[in-house]
């Protein structure tokens, strides 16, 4: 052998910079629950929030719905959205100031009024110049409000300067509400085509990342917005066009062990009018969700209380379709026996963490292993 220390101390001093780069930028997943879906709620209408589960239920008897499931019933009658957003950007509209002030209010105190969903913020309007002013004071306001912890959606976010003001404006509103520093977090829409790539040919939400400093936490995905800026025609904006298809992978390839996690969009088809009407939507929607899952997008927008059975019982045939195989993977990875499969300690994480996702979600009550040794591998 002909290396010595001072060669070794030679080769980690020359790359301790990118060390520590890959530290910063790629931390891995995020650690904790990730909520299934966003439900998206204009401000103004946000009274009924918590009846949606009745709602979802109601209509599921309504219209005999196709996939019968205790465990889906269960769970729109105890927790029927997982995370959900105030909306004041396009759901709510342009109201003059003293509407959306007042709205801002009132949707404060209701969501004080518990309970609560695990998960919830609000959306503001977009940093453009049209529209920045009442979306710094839709955000203060709200902050003057509401206390507790919530995530911020910025919407149609087309290059870094943009994140990076809000980065600015998260640190002024932390000192002046005596938050602490890095407690206001948001998640990036990518509603345009410049989010994904720029006009020097670089992939711009990756940039977006890095310009947020480690306060983004997601990424979501604008169907709509999005399709129509890549101009294509309304009867054909879909989650599953090739136009979305490629965003996506390029935002999925950006995210990649920052700890951003992704969220699809949503379909606008919504489960309304005669029984077949609404089957026609839940077999769509349906479909869609589990395309999804495939995908690797494990979140979704919900816009319609009856969206509700369908992301739930699409999400809960995913896990438990896959589950069997997964522990008989974990498992014998763990054990180091001969399956067929040569999975490596990459493909051992992400199996415990599907199976982690299936436990979190209440698809699974048993996952094969404990949640701690799941945890530990994931």
């Amino acid at each position: 052998m002909r290396l010595n220390e001072d060669d070794y101390a030679e080769i980690d001093a020359g790359l301790a910079a990118h060390d520590a780069f890959l530290r910063a930028r790629y931390p891995g997943d995020r650690p904790g629950r990730q909520p299934v879906h966003t439900v998206y709620i204009p401000a103004d209408r946000l009274d009924d929030f918590r009846d949606w589960g009745g709602i979802a239920l109601g209509t599921m008897d309504r219209h005999d719905f196709p996939w019968p499931d205790p465990a889906v019933r269960a769970k729109l009658a105890a927790e029927p959205i997982e995370d959900l957003r105030v909306d004041f950007e396009d759901g709510y509209g342009v109201r003059d100031d003293d509407q959306e002030d007042a709205a801002v209010r009132k949707a404060a105190a209701i969501l004080a009024d518990g309970p609560r969903p695990p998960f919830l913020g609000i959306r503001i309007k977009s940093l453009e110049a049209a529209t920045r002013r009442r979306s710094l004071r839709t955000l203060d306001l709200f902050l003057d409000n509401y206390q507790d912890l919530f995530t911020i959606t910025l919407p149609k976010v087309s290059g870094t300067g943009q994140v990076a003001a809000m980065v600015t404006l998260c640190e002024k509103l932390e000192r002046s509400y005596g938050l602490s520093a890095g407690a206001l977090t948001f998640e990036i829409q990518i509603e345009l085509p410049s989010a994904v790539l720029a006009a020097d040919g670089t992939a711009t939400v990756a940039r977006l990342i890095t310009a947020a400093a480690g306060r983004c936490t997601g990424l979501h995905y604008g169907t709509y917005d999005y399709s129509a800026a890549a101009g294509v025609a309304a009867a054909y904006q879909s989650m599953e066009h090739p136009v979305a298809d490629y965003a996506k992978a390029v935002m999925q390839a950006a995210a990649a062990q920052t700890g951003v996690r992704l969220s699809d969009g949503s379909t606008n088809v919504l489960p309304v009018g005669d029984t077949a009407a609404v089957h026609a939507a839940w077999d769509l929607h349906r479909r869609l969700v589990r395309r999804s899952l495939e995908r690797g997008y494990y979140q979704g927008w919900d816009l319609h209380p009856a969206q509700l059975p369908t992301r739930y019982a699409a999400t809960y045939e995913f896990f438990r379709d896959g589950r069997d195989a997964a522990v008989t993977r974990l498992r014998r990875y763990l054990d180091r026996q001969d399956g067929g499969i040569a999975d490596e300690p990459a493909t051992a994480r992400a199996l415990a963490g599907y199976l982690l996702r299936g436990l979190d979600c209440g698809a699974l009550t048993d996952a094969g292993f404990p949640r701690e040794q799941l945890t530990t591998l994931a």
